[in-house]
């Protein structure tokens, strides 16, 4: 069976977003700097993203994430090039999507979406990258096998916080791998059941 992670670039206090959201700037002002590490010049960085996406089947969102980057990633989605499935979690599917692209809409729950995201992704890793509502339906239900975090040296103060509302219970966590780098660092947690 394929390992479910959720997979998310965060800043030091938090959040997956900065505050002053507006359709132009999704990820609030600044808020781009949380990707900065995925696409700039250090080479640690971009093997990291790399291998990252070597390793991807399938991916999970939800529809806000989509129709906040749709216009970025066009037909390919958030892997680009690589073309791994998109399964976009909704309460409807849009009227319109990109020709040939790479998303599926579920409509009958995150059960659903991650049945068919095994389903696409073969042998890969399922990874789930947001927003942070769908992270958190996941992470209650006890679903997620990880969670890799890029966290990144800023702290926003404002914006979008991954983990307000993960249910009572603690979530026990154990570190599997510490990649330290001078954009991001890169955390890996297996949840322990």
């Amino acid at each position: 069976m394929n390992t479910l992670v959720l997979d998310i670039s965060i800043s030091l206090d938090g959040f997956i977003t900065a505050g002053g959201q507006t359709p132009a700037e999704p990820l609030g002002k600044g808020g781009e700097r949380l990707h900065d590490w995925a696409f700039g010049a250090d080479d640690n960085n971009r093997e990291y993203a790399a291998d990252s996406v070597g390793r991807l089947g399938a991916l999970i969102t939800g529809r806000k994430n989509y129709e906040d980057s749709i216009r970025w990633w066009g037909a390919d989605g958030p892997t680009g090039p690589a073309r791994r499935p998109l399964i976009v979690l909704t309460h409807e599917a849009p009227a319109e999507s990109p020709e040939n692209g790479v998303y599926m809409f579920v409509t009958t729950g995150i059960e659903d979406a991650l049945a068919q995201a095994r389903a696409a992704a073969g042998d890969g890793v399922v990874a789930v990258m947001g927003g942070a509502n769908v992270a958190q339906q996941y992470l209650a239900a006890g679903l997620l096998d990880e969670i890799s975090l890029h966290i990144v040296p800023v702290l926003f103060g404002d914006g979008i916080r991954l983990f307000d509302r993960t249910g009572a219970d603690h979530v026990r966590l154990e570190t599997v791998e510490v990649v330290p780098t001078d954009a991001a660092t890169h955390v890996r947690y297996r949840v322990l059941r």
